[in-house]
């Protein structure tokens, strides 16, 4: 009966609280590139190959701060660290409607990339690594759903808003809701640490005999160096983790993985133009974030109940059978089967790097060494949109080619994953 009247785990707070964040970050960055770059494309001034290498730089430059901002979630208060991401993504995002010169709209989605790094995956994966360890994969799994609702909340809401306003108008109200969807959520919920508030990860309870470490500095939680010392060593320092094959497999293997992902997505808009209208291409790119959270849902289900070196093996063969059907370009039927297919992996592949690396590597240095992962895997991000749209403009303007292309990315990504070796668990 005591266990009933039991309090919500605060760590549950903080998780759905980081699905909000991650859904406005993810929803006007991550699935509305496709918008910007159809929408920047229109622009005399611009081309796709152009816009297409805007995306790269905004991917490159967010992987290259997520070094700095690895550092500081580690030794200072993260919500700092997000608010000032929000500001900046807002201000750069705002400006895309001004932009007439390619140096300007480059320069605008570096910033939007170091305000995007700031403000999501980084901080948002460490602070549930460190609120969770034995529900770790469900509670990453319900979190990191926020990248898909994004998908399908705010892109259609965007896609409507460029088509009734246009982009000049529509671009700075997006980034004032990336201020509005960001900010407030992370103050008002979000924490550094279970220590910063006398609990344990998971929501245990402490040992009967142990000495709680807790002083006035402990709950100011904007100083999460009060981890107990039994939890700051749990796991691999940096060096430890770089020294082992499955460092070096999943790393250079996502950086593949991401290119596929990343421009396949990029694209998918002007992908489906190819077979709808514009007003049905607009139903059609919300299927990808749909298939995203069901098959993200349904991944943090799986991953308890089976190997998840399997699971994640499963998941690339998948993305790279998506994109096989994508590339085909047959009918409105295998684009939808495709959107589809392709969404279920990527839900579950970015949910699976960080995941991956906090059960290899443990939370010692968890945010380091996901934040260099995250950069190598930067360079594929960087490099989808742009492969992809040289590939397109190549093709006579059509999609074929470069979906054949990222299917391929895919195919070798699966590879290269599996020169990794099998997980190397900690004790």
């Amino acid at each position: 009966m005591a266990d009933s009247k039991k309090p919500l785990f605060y760590g549950w707070k903080i998780v759905f609280a980081i699905l909000a964040q991650l859904t406005f970050t993810s929803g006007l960055s991550f699935y509305n590139h496709a918008i910007y770059l159809t929408a920047l494309a229109a622009n005399p001034n611009f081309d796709v190959q152009t816009a297409s290498f805007a995306v790269s730089l905004f991917f490159l430059s967010g992987g290259v701060t997520g070094l700095w901002v690895a550092k500081w979630v580690q030794d200072y208060d993260p919500r700092i660290c997000i608010s000032a991401g929000a500001v900046i993504s807002c201000f750069a995002l705002s400006s895309l409607a001004f932009v007439q010169e390619i140096w300007q709209l480059y320069l605008a989605f570096m910033l939007f990339g170091v305000g995007f790094s700031a403000s999501s995956l980084i901080p948002a994966t460490t602070l549930v690594t460190r609120w969770f360890h034995r529900k770790r994969a469900m509670a990453l799994s319900i979190a990191s759903t926020g990248l898909s609702l994004g998908g399908v909340i705010l892109t259609p809401l965007c896609v409507l808003l460029v088509k009734s306003m246009g982009f000049e108008f529509a671009a700075p109200l997006m980034g004032l809701l990336y201020i509005v969807g960001v900010i407030p959520v992370t103050w008002i919920w979000l924490r550094a640490s279970p220590q910063s508030m006398g609990l344990l990860p998971d929501g245990e309870e402490p040992p009967a005999n142990s000495v709680t470490v807790s002083t006035e500095q402990d709950s100011d939680d904007s100083n999460p160096s009060a981890v107990s010392k039994e939890l700051a060593l749990d796991g691999m320092t940096f060096k430890q983790a770089r020294d082992t094959r499955f460092f070096w497999g999943i790393s250079i293997g996502y950086i593949f993985l991401m290119m596929a992902q990343v421009g396949g997505i990029a694209h998918q808009y002007g992908l489906a133009r190819e077979l709808l209208s514009e007003s049905q291409t607009a139903m059609a790119v919300a299927i990808l974030p749909i298939a995203s959270i069901v098959g993200r849902l349904i991944g943090g289900w799986l991953i308890d109940r089976m190997s998840i070196r399997l699971f994640a093996i499963g998941l690339m063969i998948l993305q790279a059978v998506s994109l096989i059907l994508l590339a085909s370009g047959v009918n409105v039927l295998t684009l939808c089967l495709g959107l589809a297919m392709f969404g279920a992996s990527v839900g579950n592949l970015l949910m699976l790097q960080p995941l991956l690396i906090a059960e290899a590597f443990g939370i010692r240095e968890y945010a380091r060494i996901f934040a260099v992962a995250n950069l190598m895997s930067s360079w594929g991000t960087a490099a989808g949109p742009a492969v992809l749209g040289l590939a397109f403009a190549a093709n006579a303007n059509l999609y074929s080619l470069p979906y054949w292309i990222a299917a391929s990315a895919a195919g070798v990504g699966l590879i290269l994953f599996l020169t990794g070796g099998k997980l190397r668990a900690l004790a």
